[in-house]
């Protein structure tokens, strides 16, 4: 804490000098205190509606919100007194007095923030303030998610969530007892510009906004003696998954993931790096050949799902700015079902892709034209990482005394460069060290491009290669990638190559991730420290560069050809189609 700037203030009784402005809540944390709150995301939804937070201030007339009341010098303050405790509890009792209690049932169960709140202030199912009770129809209608309006408090969390991305979509409609939070004119989701990222499911405190659970069709393709099931886990997974188990953050996991996954029963584990690596081959080229050839630039990444749809949505006419390439998701299922099953003599239709994904995009990804090489969809199923984290727990798997065990190969090969594509930056530090050696025929003198790491919104770098200027933009989050658009729209960028990912951070802080308590969201730096672990995990290996990975080498003189080719095309390359503009 800086030295200037101070006020003298005490909480609890306790003395302590906190920075001039902040709010009650925030200077309580320089005491080690947490004042509960139900509302409160740091920069994002700071509006003080749930009254959970309420605090006494010696002078003041009645109890203050704590999260957004600043605090003065000379300030007093009491946050555990009983009628600060009387005030929470009641608060809790009216919420409960219009909540669907099926906690029992609840997903989000264990994780619920209401549901610990209650605990804590001996809150019970006493229906203290029992009467009228609407009942809502839940909306399951889009590719990737249930709202159960019966669950929500009206915390605002997934409004301000959605608007953080650009997108809002959703708002409360109706007034007074009637409030309920829905798309414009009630739409189903499904009929309006969601792009499917989940930033409204990790940010809502209870179960009212949940991703689809596909997990039983993935037990019941591994319970078919006829399928043959292949399962392939995503860069930042062993990033996150331990955090399920209870494991510190950024606690790599990769090892025990590997071997929870054989445990649940499947024919074959293997690495969406080995995609990653393989998408880097396909996207550098391409950027390469529209270099030389007059293509349209600058050229923007296809890796995330979610920005994919924003893309279509809200800016169609920018789509021949994107690369054509699929994502890893994808590539990896259509490199199964064609030369894989080829290799292997199994036919496509029996063979099931599962990908284990931190994107809730992913779901809707797989139903996307254009992604069947084989005739058959390249994906058949998407779950998260909260969805894996089930599947273990219900299989009775100890993960965390589970032994470190290996993918199989070929496919769990792959270099340093695929690992980083979890976080933000890190598909264009990828594409960066192998379009060097693309464009000089020489490897990169260094392979750290630091400039477009870190979780800043908009990066910026230009680099010489060979006698080619290239300057690149780094965007994560929507609302931040459509800065980059209306530059493009404006004729004000000259990027050469731009790197979008449609969730603040990347797939580290992607919808699908384990559920963290807003206390964590609000002051832990969550997305460094779980991408802390994948540039870990890149220093650390051998190989560092895509076009080092000798299973994507043997891929392509076996079966592609060479990276651009026009059975890679068929194979690994797909299509955009403009899509009208809803909210």
């Amino acid at each position: 804490m800086e030295n200037t700037n101070l006020v003298n203030i005490k909480i609890n009784g306790m003395p302590l000098s906190v920075p001039a402005g902040i709010s009650i809540l925030e200077a309580a944390r320089y005491a080690g205190i947490e004042i509960p709150t139900l509302c409160y995301l740091k920069d994002i939804n700071e509006i003080g509606a749930c009254r959970i937070c309420m605090v006494e201030v010696v002078g003041a007339r009645s109890l203050v919100t704590a999260c957004v009341f600043p605090v003065s010098d000379g300030m007093e303050i009491y946050t555990n007194t009983e009628k600060v405790r009387k005030s929470r509890k009641m608060t809790l009792e009216l919420i409960l007095s219009t909540h669907s209690k099926e906690c029992l049932t609840c997903v989000r169960s264990g994780t619920c923030e209401l549901q610990q709140l209650c605990k804590e202030f001996g809150v019970d199912d006493s229906d203290a303030f029992k009467g009228e009770v609407i009942h809502y129809d839940f909306d399951d209608s889009a590719a990737h998610m249930i709202r159960d309006n019966n669950k929500c408090i009206l915390c605002r969390r997934c409004i301000a969530a959605c608007d953080n991305q650009g997108v809002s979509v959703i708002g409360a409609n109706a007034r007074g007892f009637d409030t309920h939070v829905s798309s414009a004119f009630d739409k189903d989701l499904a009929d309006v510009s969601c792009i499917s990222c989940g930033q409204c499911i990790v940010n809502c405190p209870t179960g009212a906004i949940v991703e689809k659970d596909d997990t039983a069709k993935v037990l019941e393709a591994i319970n078919d003696p006829d399928k043959f099931v292949i399962v392939n886990t995503a860069p930042s997974i062993r990033a996150t998954l331990g955090e399920a188990f209870g494991m510190h953050i950024g606690t790599n996991v990769e090892g025990k993931m590997v071997a929870a996954l054989r445990r649940l029963g499947f024919d074959k584990v293997f690495d969406t790096d080995f995609a990653a690596d393989l998408t880097i081959m396909e996207e550098a080229t391409e950027l390469v050949e529209r270099v030389k050839n007059g293509g349209v630039l600058p050229m923007i990444t296809s890796c995330s799902p979610g920005w994919i749809k924003y893309c279509e949505h809200y800016y169609p006419e920018l789509i021949p700015h994107l690369s054509t390439c699929k994502s890893p998701q994808q590539m990896f299922g259509a490199t199964m079902k064609t030369y894989y099953a080829e290799k292997m003599g199994i036919d496509p239709k029996n063979m099931v892709v599962v990908g284990i994904m931190p994107c809730t995009a992913k779901k809707f990804e797989t139903k996307r034209d254009n992604q069947s090489a084989s005739g058959y969809p390249d994906v058949d199923i998407a779950i998260t990482t909260r969805e894996l984290a089930r599947m273990i727990e219900s299989a009775g798997i100890y993960f965390n005394h589970l032994p470190d065990e290996e993918f199989d190969q070929p496919f769990g090969e792959s270099t340093g460069a695929g690992t980083i594509f979890g976080a933000t930056g890190g598909v264009m530090e990828a594409a960066l060290r192998t379009a060097v050696k693309l464009i000089t025929g020489e490897e990169a003198p260094s392979v750290d491009f630091e400039e477009v790491r870190g979780m800043k919104n908009i990066k910026e770098a230009d680099y010489k290669v060979g006698d080619l200027d290239v300057k690149v933009a780094v965007a994560s989050g929507t609302k931040n990638a459509k800065v980059l658009m209306d530059k493009i729209k404006n004729g004000e960028a000259d990027y050469l190559f731009i790197e979008i990912m449609g969730c603040p951070g990347g797939c580290i802080n992607g919808g699908g991730q384990p559920i963290q308590h807003a206390v964590v969201r609000n002051f832990v730096d969550l997305k460094a420290r779980r991408a802390a672990a994948l540039y870990d995990d890149d220093k650390k290996d051998a190989k560092r560069k895509s076009h080092e990975n000798t299973a994507v080498q043997k891929l392509y003189d076996e079966y592609l050809g060479q990276p651009g080719s026009h059975r890679a095309h068929e194979v690994l390359h797909t299509s955009y189609v403009e899509r009208k503009k809803y909210n």
